[in-house]
């Protein structure tokens, strides 16, 4: 057996361990009031970690597959990848606007902040159905 199997097997595990933990990790920061742009700072650096862990591990999981002959597994990797650094730009960028306007129009920037929380939530957890269904699916 190639070594560079050990590798995609060993980084497949990294992504859906990382991909598990900031999800679950996530959810009870929903708990806080988001009213402050203390919270929301940390919030948003929380999913900024996330999404580095995501690219930091699916990069290499989807290097892996590709010298092991997986292309389908690489190509799904790669879009991993691809789909953290978007939502990276993206997320954060709408964190950081609702974070100044929390100050001044509380109540509608904190409720769109949340929304922006949550929905980053529902796209992590899809993101690991998707990879828990593709693994259980497609043959290695």
């Amino acid at each position: 057996m190639s070594p560079v199997v050990y590798f995609a097997l060993f980084f497949t595990v990294a992504l859906l361990v990382t991909t598990a933990y900031f999800m679950m990790g996530s959810l009870p920061l929903l708990i806080l009031k988001h009213d402050t742009p203390v919270d929301a700072r940390f919030i948003r650096g929380f999913f900024n970690t996330s999404y580095l862990a995501a690219m930091g591990v699916a990069i290499p999981a989807a290097a892996s597959y590709a010298l092991w002959g997986r292309a389908a597994f690489a190509l799904g990797a790669a879009a991993i990848a691809l789909a953290a650094a978007v939502l990276r730009r993206k997320v954060l960028s709408a964190m950081d606007q609702l974070r100044a306007e929390i100050p001044s129009s509380r109540d509608d920037a904190v409720r769109r902040f949340r929304r922006v929380h949550a929905t980053a939530i529902l796209i992590n957890l899809l993101q690991l159905v998707l990879i828990v269904w593709s693994l259980t699916t497609f043959r290695l």
